[in-house]
């Protein structure tokens, strides 16, 4: 489904991701973990959009999207989080989740200034559907809550809801377990393995080895912008490379 082919991205002199070629197989759910600044939310940019390779391609169900705005990626059926939260903090959950739907909406300007009846049915559906998305996350509580009036983990929640509002083929996560608890960041590891067997797939960026464990099929590990090893979750605990660069003794052992 996603294939980065000797992907390099330049920041001056520096390389942040230099020559990374991986696949995501459609249906996995694929693990990218490595250091603070190895280069794993740099990759997510470029994935989606948000930033240009220097160097490589990166294809998404064999078309090139490497040179393709955001919205466009989006469009295709890619969708992400981000490390730093970025809801509309004074809008409500369903607002929020409503603004991810825009994509499905087919109202023109004048059937929304004059309010005609089919733009009122449109706005009854998709309400109703964020809604539904809202309970489905455990924010049916805060569906009228403005998002800047939640926890912090509960905002991550939001923003989930809101990428998985967009429909997308490929989810792309980026460290959506911070600020969440025990008993959370369990919940979100179910909701991950439910989404992937209804067909979605997962690429997440984590720090938490446990929650990595968990999910992921596939891990991919990252250290000063190169891929130092992949492989499942055991094999990658097991490397000696990967526990001398990321996890230490005692994580590899957890």
């Amino acid at each position: 489904m996603l294939k980065l082919n000797i992907v390099s991205r330049y920041f001056g002199g520096l390389a942040a991701v230099n020559r990374v070629s991986f696949s995501v197989e459609a249906g996995q759910v694929v693990g990218l973990i490595g250091p603070n600044g190895a280069g794993k939310t740099t990759l997510l940019n470029l994935i989606s959009g948000l930033d240009r390779v220097t160097n490589g391609e990166v294809y998404f169900n064999q078309e090139p999207i490497h040179k393709l705005p955001p919205h466009n990626i989006n469009q295709l059926g890619i969708a992400r989080t981000y490390q730093n939260i970025r809801l509309f903090a004074e809008m409500s959950v369903r607002e929020n989740l409503i603004v991810g739907m825009h994509t499905q909406g087919k109202a023109n300007l004048l059937s929304a200034t004059l309010m005609l009846p089919a733009y009122r049915a449109e706005e009854r559906r998709l309400s109703e559907q964020a809604d539904a998305l809202a309970a489905r996350l455990g924010l049916d509580a805060f569906r009228d809550s403005p998002a800047d009036a939640l926890s912090y983990g509960d905002q991550r929640r939001v923003e989930i809801a809101r990428a998985l509002a967009t429909h997308p083929k490929l989810l792309l996560l980026d460290e959506p377990t911070a600020g969440m608890n025990a008993a959370e960041t369990a919940r979100l590891g179910d909701l991950i393995l439910g989404l992937r067997d209804e067909g979605l797939t997962v690429l997440v960026i984590e720090h938490d080895m446990a929650f990595i464990s968990q999910v992921c099929d596939h891990v991919i590990v990252l250290n000063f912008g190169e891929v130092i090893s992949s492989g499942t979750p055991d094999e990658i605990k097991a490397d000696p490379l990967v526990v001398e660069a990321y996890l230490g003794t005692e994580a590899a052992n957890a």
